[in-house]
C-alpha cells in the first residue's frame, strides 16, 4: 500500500489519530461484495435475451435479499 511521506508526517503529528491499514480488496469488510456475488451467482445459469429482462431479474434478486437478509449470513458458500 502506498502512503505518501506527507501523509505519514500528518499521522505522526497527531497522537490521538489511529490509522488502520486495510487491504485494497477485502470482501469481508465490504458487505456490497457479498450482495454482488450472491446476485451474480443466482443469475449465472440463466440465458437472458434482452437487457430489460436482465434488469428485472437483478431487481427481483435484490428485492428478495431485502426481505431475506439472512441469506447473506451463509458467506462460506460464496
Amino acid at each position: 500500500m502506498h502512503v505518501s511521506h506527507a501523509r505519514r508526517e500528518l499521522i505522526a503529528e497527531r497522537d490521538r489519530l489511529t490509522v488502520f491499514l486495510l487491504p485494497s480488496y477485502s470482501p469481508v469488510l465490504n458487505p456490497v461484495e457479498w450482495v454482488g456475488a450472491h446476485v451474480t451467482r443466482s443469475l449465472v445459469s440463466l440465458a437472458v435475451v434482452a437487457l430489460d429482462r436482465l434488469e428485472a431479474l437483478v431487481r427481483n434478486r435484490l428485492k428478495r435479499l431485502q426481505y431475506q437478509p439472512a441469506t447473506l449470513d451463509d458467506r462460506a458458500s460464496l
